[in-house]
């Protein structure tokens, strides 16, 4: 299927479910915690979503059955194919290495045939000069033994207790307890750790010139963009934590979301790159703000606000404890700001069903989260008239 057909099948699919409900992007949009413009996109079928979950709750609340979600996950995959073909680069080709031309090596002596053992104290003119052996001793064996054995229990030991590490913040606990045998969590997660304010603003941190830069892509392509130029959040983390039960009628309840800092080091001495001119949606969603400068951050909850009517409405924040069925997904927004150091994190999530209790990490594909301050570095935005990056200064913009 070709590819664009494929993105068009998808958003085919996601206009009907918009239609059919009635609603409005902003209202539509409140309920999933993405803007008016990232929602029309969808539909458009200008930006395939990152994730299939977003789509998911949408078509949960359009009133979509098990059959229609199973379609559009199929159509969404065949989209997200799509788009991530359409934004890898080109492989760069690697030039063959010649292969070395066969030498014509001189033909060794043939091996000699059993014989009488030469003579030790008759040295061969021919050969180079070896040096001498030690003569041996009458004891080295228990020397070498218990030399041996000494360098056995060192390495035991070292594996045992471990070799001095660079000191984190906190430890990495297990996430079975002790004695219990680990079992299939009652619900599943996905995690979107390369979200943008209000689906267009973003800082990254590259280190590469702005010439070495490629483009600022849609916000669908920022997980490749962000790949391929070794990308660092900067200033600020967005990242969308979706979780869903297993089960239609047994919920789990999910109790506190924890922050982990496992490193702290200076600030990235990289170049900052603005993926806007300044832009923002109507709707800033409520989430858990993180200031991973403190010395033990906290997912605190943090209202949002809603500018897309004639008044400013507060979205109110919900705090834990939150339960979550098969039916009933929950999306987590968390924004993790520093300024003062290059932080690598991780979330917490405590949770309990059924008589079981337990805490999942939530990492960035088994990775800490990484987030650096910007302050100081020289920042750039991208002018598509000229098709360069330029500086804050040469577009009038500041900070």
């Amino acid at each position: 299927m070709p590819k664009d057909a494929a993105v068009e099948e998808f958003a085919g699919l996601v206009r009907a479910l918009k239609a059919r409900d009635g609603r409005s992007y902003e209202a539509l949009g409140r309920r999933l915690s993405v803007s008016a413009s990232t929602l029309h996109r969808y539909c458009s079928g200008a930006t395939v979503p990152e994730e299939f979950a977003v789509v998911d709750r949408l078509a949960l609340l359009c009133g979509a059955d098990e059959e229609e979600r199973r379609a559009l996950e199929a159509a969404w995959t065949e989209a997200d194919r799509a788009r991530r073909q359409a934004a890898s680069p080109a492989p760069t080709p690697v030039p063959a290495v010649p292969a070395a031309p066969e030498s014509n090596p001189e033909p060794s002596a043939p091996e000699p045939g059993p014989g009488p053992a030469p003579d030790p104290s008759a040295p061969d003119p021919s050969a180079p000069e070896a040096p001498r052996a030690r003569p041996r001793r009458g004891a080295p064996a228990p020397l070498l033994v218990a030399a041996t054995v000494a360098l056995v229990v060192l390495a035991l030991a070292a594996a045992l207790f471990g070799h001095p590490t660079h000191t984190a913040s906190a430890p990495a606990p297990a996430s079975t307890a002790p004695g219990r045998t680990a079992a299939p969590l009652p619900f599943t997660w996905s995690i979107g750790s390369q979200l943008w304010e209000g689906g267009c603003g973003h800082t990254y941190l590259v280190d590469r010139a702005p010439r070495a830069v490629a483009p600022p892509p849609v916000t669908a392509d920022s997980g490749a963009w962000a790949g391929t130029h070794g990308a660092v959040h900067g200033g600020e983390a967005l990242m969308r934590i979706t979780v869903q039960g297993r089960s239609p009628s047994d919920a789990v309840v999910l109790h506190a979301l924890h922050v982990r800092v496992v490193d702290r080091a200076a600030p990235l001495p990289w170049n900052a790159y603005r993926m806007d001119n300044g832009c923002g949606g109507a709707v800033t969603p409520r989430h858990f703000a993180v200031d991973l400068d403190l010395p033990r951050p906290l997912a605190r909850p943090v209202d949002g606000l809603d500018a897309s009517g004639a008044e400013v409405r507060k979205i109110p924040a919900v705090s834990f404890p939150y339960k979550v069925t098969s039916s009933d997904p929950e999306e987590l927004l968390v924004s993790a700001r520093t300024a003062g150091c290059d932080c690598r994190w991780y979330l917490e999530l405590e949770w309990s069903a059924g008589g079981r209790t337990g805490t999942v990490r939530i990492t960035d594909g088994g990775k800490p989260f990484r987030t650096s301050g910007i302050r100081g570095r020289p920042t750039y935005v991208h002018d598509s008239a000229e098709g360069r990056w330029i500086t804050d200064s040469d577009s009038g913009e500041t900070g």
